[in-house]
C-alpha cells in the first residue's frame, strides 16, 4: 500500500508555480493557521494545489461550497493522483424535510427523508480510506463539518478476520447484526449478508462485490471475492476488515450508558411539560422517545439518532 501522493500529470509546473506550491507546503508542514493561493480562473490552481498534496504528503481534506464544485473537482485530482485514494464526501440526502410543528392546526409534521444509495457507498469509501491509508484526499461539501459519531468508536466495532482464525460462526453473524447489517437470504445488497451451511457472504456498504467467508468447524478456512451479479471469482484474500454499516454505531457497553442518561433527560423534561401543563406535548415527547430507546435495546439504531448524539 502507498503511503505517500504520487503527482501523475502530462503537465509540468510554470512561472510562480514552483515556488508558490513549496511555500504552501512549508506552511503547512510548519503549521501555519491559513494560506491563500492567488490565481485567475484557468491559470491552474487544482495542478499547484495537487502539487502541494503531494508535497505535504499527509492525508488531505479539500472543502468546497457545493456539490457541483466537490464532483469537478474529485474528478480532476483522481486524473492526477490515479494510484492514491481520491474520495468524493457530500451530503447523501435526495430529498430531506425537517421536524415542524404548525401551532394553528396543532399538526406535528415527522422528519422525513431519500437517501442517495450511491452517495451514502462513496461516503463509507471515503470514511474507510481515512482509517486505512495515508494517501487519501478527501473532496467535500460542508456537509463534512457535522458529526457523524465517534471515530473510535467506528473502529471499535469494525471486525478483523483471517484466513486459519479460531471463531464462532454464530459470533461473527451477532457481530455483523452489531454493526447494522441486515441479514437477507434471497437478494445481496449493499449492507447486507446470508448464511448458506459452512458459508458466510456479506456485501460491504463501501463495494459492490460480495466476501464469501468459508468454515470448517469453528475455524475460517478461506476468504474468496466474488462478483455480486454474476458469481464469478475474482481473488482469494488471506485476511479482510469488516466495517460498520453505518457512520452512527455505539459499542454495547456505551449504549446502554447512553438509555439511561436518555431516560434520566426524558423523566426530566416530562416533569416540566406535566408542571406547566403541557400534557400533550408531554405524551408526544414520551412516546417518541420511548419507541426510539425500544429500538436501540433492539437493533442498536433507530431513526434519528444524532439527536442522541450527545449521551452517545
Amino acid at each position: 500500500m502507498a503511503q505517500e501522493f504520487t503527482l501523475v500529470s502530462p503537465f509540468s509546473l510554470a512561472g510562480d508555480q514552483p515556488k508558490a506550491t513549496e511555500a504552501l507546503a512549508r506552511g503547512v508542514l510548519r503549521g501555519d493557521r491559513a494560506q491563500t493561493l492567488l490565481g485567475v480562473t484557468g491559470s491552474g490552481k487544482t495542478m499547484a494545489m495537487a502539487r502541494t498534496i503531494e508535497l505535504v504528503g499527509k492525508p488531505t481534506l479539500v472543502l468546497c461550497h457545493n456539490k457541483t464544485l466537490a464532483a469537478q473537482l474529485c474528478a480532476e485530482f483522481r486524473e492526477f493522483f490515479p494510484k492514491d485514494a481520491v474520495e468524493y464526501f457530500v451530503s447523501y440526502f435526495d430529498y430531506y424535510q425537517p421536524e415542524a410543528y404548525v401551532p394553528s392546526t396543532d399538526t406535528y409534521i415527522e422528519k422525513d427523508s431519500s437517501i442517495n444509495d450511491e452517495i451514502e457507498h462513496l461516503r463509507h469509501s471515503a470514511t474507510q480510506s481515512l482509517l486505512t491509508r495515508r494517501d487519501t484526499l478527501i473532496v467535500a461539501s460542508v456537509s463534512c463539518i457535522f458529526g457523524l459519531g465517534s471515530p473510535s468508536d467506528y473502529m471499535e466495532m469494525s471486525a478483523r478476520v483471517r484466513v486459519g482464525d479460531e471463531l464462532d460462526r454464530d459470533v461473527l453473524l451477532r457481530k455483523l447484526v452489531d454493526m447494522q447489517y441486515r441479514r437477507n437470504d434471497l437478494n445481496l445488497v449493499r449492507g447486507t449478508f446470508r448464511v448458506r451451511g459452512d458459508t458466510l457472504e456479506f456485501v460491504g456498504v463501501d463495494e459492490e462485490l460480495v466476501h464469501r467467508i468459508s468454515f470448517f468447524g469453528d475455524e475460517i478456512e478461506a476468504i474468496n471475492v466474488v462478483n455480486l451479479l454474476t458469481g464469478e471469482y475474482l481473488e482469494s484474500k488471506d485476511g479482510l476488515t469488516i466495517f460498520p454499516a453505518k457512520h452512527f454505531i455505539t459499542p454495547e457497553e456505551k449504549l446502554r450508558r447512553a438509555i439511561v442518561s436518555i431516560e434520566a433527560e426524558l423523566d426530566e423534561r416530562l416533569v416540566y411539560f406535566k408542571g406547566n401543563g403541557k400534557l400533550l406535548e408531554a405524551q408526544r415527547l414520551e412516546m417518541r422517545t420511548r419507541y426510539d430507546l425500544d429500538m436501540l435495546r433492539e437493533v442498536g439504531y433507530c431513526n434519528g439518532i444524532e439527536n442522541y448524539s450527545r449521551h452517545l
